[in-house]
């Protein structure tokens, strides 16, 4: 297999996977556009089930935790809240007014607090592993050099 980068063959099927480095505004707005899209396709597959939006919230979280660039990994866990009360406002309800919209959000966001928990602690621990990965990475070439 050829070396790439490191000096390390990588498999063939890890070649093909996106590696995209996004900043902290980029994980963000990644994250955010993203649950507006899977809104809009929930709206029109789904009559706005929220069940079906909490669902899919999970791997957007993921995504934006994996292709996060190494120095913005603490904003990972921050955009994706923000992300699922944007992309929710759209299908949380009542079209009968401002004040109306307001309580549908805030209804739809304690009602399906589960899914916003369960994926931004998700991508928590995908930056957590990123980081300790990060971290053993640097600390591996001074502990194999002989004091």
């Amino acid at each position: 297999m050829p070396a790439q980068g490191g000096g390390r063959p990588r498999p063939t099927a890890v070649r093909r996977l996106p590696r995209p480095r996004l900043t902290g505004l980029g994980g963000g707005l990644f994250a955010c556009v993203a649950m507006t899209l899977v809104a809009g396709f929930v709206w029109l597959l789904f009559d706005g089930s929220q069940f079906v939006y909490g669902l899919l919230f999970v791997p957007v979280a993921a995504a934006t935790a994996l292709w996060v660039r190494p120095a913005d990994l603490v904003t990972a866990p921050i955009a994706v809240p923000i992300a699922f009360a944007v992309g929710v406002w759209p299908i949380s309800g009542d079209s009968g007014g401002f004040g109306a919209q307001v309580m549908g959000l805030v209804s739809a966001l304690s009602l399906h607090a589960g899914w916003l928990y369960g994926g931004t602690l998700m991508a928590a621990l995908i930056v957590i592993v990123r980081k300790a990965a990060l971290i053993g990475r640097r600390r591996l070439p001074r502990r194999a050099t002989p004091s």
